[in-house]
C-alpha cells in the first residue's frame, strides 16, 4: 500500500510498507460540504452577530468599500466568496469604482499583476482596483494606539478611510496565533511592519499555540486591533487538511470568527495517545510547500507527534527557497540552532521568529528534508538532505533501526496532533 504526498504541484509516493504499520492522519473528508457555494450563501444570508452586509451598508451609509482578501500564500476559494459580497454591496449601492481589493500581505512580498489576476479572477481584477498592502509605506499607515500587550498599532489608511471593510479568510490551525481567519485580515494582514514585529514577539508566551484562543497574547491584541480598525464584518471559510470546505461563516468579526474556530477544532484537531520515533510531514504542496518559511508551519505540526530525539521527514519542494530575506539571513549567519536562541534572546526581528521556531524542533529533533534545496541550503537549516522518500527513510533507519514508530500527515500543514 502507498500514499502520495503533495509536493509542488506534482506528487511523491511514500511505500508504507517502509515504515512498518505506520498511523495516517489524513483528516477527516466526510466533513467537507457537498456544496460550498451554496455553504457560502447560506452563510451570507444568516451572519452571526450583525445584520446582513446589504442592510450593514445601508444603515452606516456607506458609499466606500475595502474587501481585504489574503495573499497568494493562502489558497483561498475566492470565485465562491467574492460573488456574494460583491452582490450584496451593489444592491445597497455601492458601485465598482468605490469598492477596493486590499491585499492582506503582512510581511511578505508584494503580488505581481498576473497573480492577482490569477487570484481574483480576471473578471473582477478588471472591473476592480486591487492594491499591495506595503508594511513599510509609511505615508500609508496611520497610528491608532497601544494595544494591552505593548503593541504600537498602525494599520493601512485604505482601510480606515473606507465607510465599510469586509475580511475574507480561511480559518486553520496556526502555529502561535492558535487559528487564522477573522481579526488577522487586519494583524498582521494591514498592520506595520513594527505592529506585526512587536505582536509576533508574543509567541514565547507558553500560551501562543496552535488552537489556543482566549488566553493567547498573540490572538489577543490581533482581536483588539480588528475592532480598533474598524471590521465590519467578515466571510471566512473551514477547510480540512486537503483544503476543501468544512464551513462558512459570516458577520461580527469576532462571534462569526469564534464560530468558525468552533468547526475548524473538529475539522483539523487530531487526538493521538502516544508520541511517535518518526513522523512523515507533507507540506500541502502549493503554496504550503513554496518556500522554507510556508512549509515550517507544517514541521511545526507534525513535530508535536514525534517524542524528543525522533526524527521529522519533511516533504516539502521549497522552489523560492527561504522564502525571506530575515529569516535567510539568520540561518546562514548562525553555526548551531543555540545561535538562533541567542540571537532571538537579545532582540525580536520579523524572519527570525521562524528561525527562532525552527531552531527550537531541531534542538530536540532530528529533520530531515526532501526538498529541490541545494544540500548546502538544507544544511543552513541544521536539517539533513534527502532526494527521495526512499533515502530518507533509510536515513531512519540508520538511526532507529527497523522497529520504529510511525506516523504519517499527508497534510502536516492543516493537521495538529493533540495528546491525549
Amino acid at each position: 500500500m502507498s500514499i502520495k504526498l503533495n509536493y509542488g504541484r506534482r506528487s511523491l509516493t511514500l511505500d508504507l510498507a517502509m515504515l512498518r504499520d505506520p498511523a495516517i492522519v489524513a483528516g477527516h473528508p466526510a466533513d467537507a460540504v457537498a456544496d460550498p457555494r451554496s455553504a457560502v450563501l447560506e452563510a451570507m444570508s444568516q451572519p452571526a452577530g450583525c445584520m446582513s452586509l446589504a442592510d450593514e451598508v445601508r444603515y452606516r451609509r456607506a458609499r466606500k468599500a475595502v474587501i481585504i482578501v489574503n495573499d497568494i500564500t493562502r489558497p483561498t476559494p475566492y470565485d465562491i466568496m467574492l460573488p456574494p459580497i460583491l452582490d450584496e454591496l451593489a444592491v445597497a449601492g455601492i458601485c465598482d469604482e468605490n469598492i477596493c481589493f486590499l491585499i492582506a500581505t503582512g510581511i511578505h512580498r508584494a503580488m505581481a499583476p498576473d497573480e492577482i489576476a490569477a487570484m481574483l479572477g480576471q473578471e473582477l481584477t478588471c472591473r476592480f482596483r486591487a492594491i499591495n498592502h506595503d508594511c513599510d509605506d509609511s505615508a500609508n499607515l496611520i497610528y491608532l494606539g497601544t494595544l494591552s500587550h505593548g503593541t504600537d498599532f498602525c494599520v493601512n489608511r485604505a482601510a480606515l478611510e473606507a465607510d465599510i471593510v469586509v475580511g475574507t479568510g480561511i480559518i486553520t490551525p496556526h502555529y502561535f496565533a492558535g487559528f487564522s481567519g477573522g481579526r488577522k485580515s487586519i494583524l498582521p494582514g494591514v498592520a506595520a511592519r513594527r505592529s506585526i514585529s512587536h505582536n509576533h514577539s508574543l509567541m514565547t508566551s507558553e500560551h501562543a499555540t496552535a488552537c489556543s484562543v482566549s488566553a493567547n497574547p498573540v490572538s489577543q491584541e490581533m482581536m483588539e486591533a480588528a475592532r480598533m480598525a474598524g471590521l465590519d464584518f467578515i466571510l471566512n471559510v473551514v477547510v480540512d487538511a486537503e483544503g476543501r470546505v468544512c464551513a462558512a461563516v459570516a458577520g461580527d468579526m469576532e462571534e462569526a470568527w469564534l464560530n468558525g474556530v468552533s468547526i475548524c477544532q473538529e475539522c483539523s484537531a487530531v487526538r493521538i495517545d502516544r508520541v511517535y520515533d518518526v513522523a512523515v510531514a507533507g507540506a500541502g504542496g502549493t503554496p504550503k510547500d513554496v518556500n522554507v518559511y510556508q512549509a515550517q508551519k507544517a514541521l511545526e505540526n507534525a513535530q508535536r507527534a514525534v517524542r524528543p530525539g525522533g526524527t521529522v521527514i519533511l516533504v516539502a519542494e521549497c522552489t523560492e527557497g527561504y522564502g525571506e530575506s530575515r529569516f535567510e539571513e539568520w540561518m546562514k549567519g548562525s553555526a548551531s540552532p543555540e545561535d538562533v536562541l541567542r540571537r532571538f534572546a537579545q532582540g525580536f526581528e520579523l524572519g527570525g521568529h521562524k528561525a527562532y521556531s525552527l531552531a527550537r524542533v531541531v534542538l530536540q529533533k532530528d529533520v530531515i528534508l526532501i526538498s529541490t534545496l541545494p544540500d548546502h541550503v538544507v544544511g543552513s537549516l541544521f536539517m539533513t538532505p534527502a532526494h527521495s522518500m526512499e533515502e530518507a527513510v533509510a536515513l531512519v533507519k540508520q538511526k532507529h533501526g527497523e522497529h520504529f514508530t510511525a506516523i504519517v500527515f499527508p497534510n502536516a500543514s492543516a493537521m495538529v496532533p493533540v495528546l491525549k
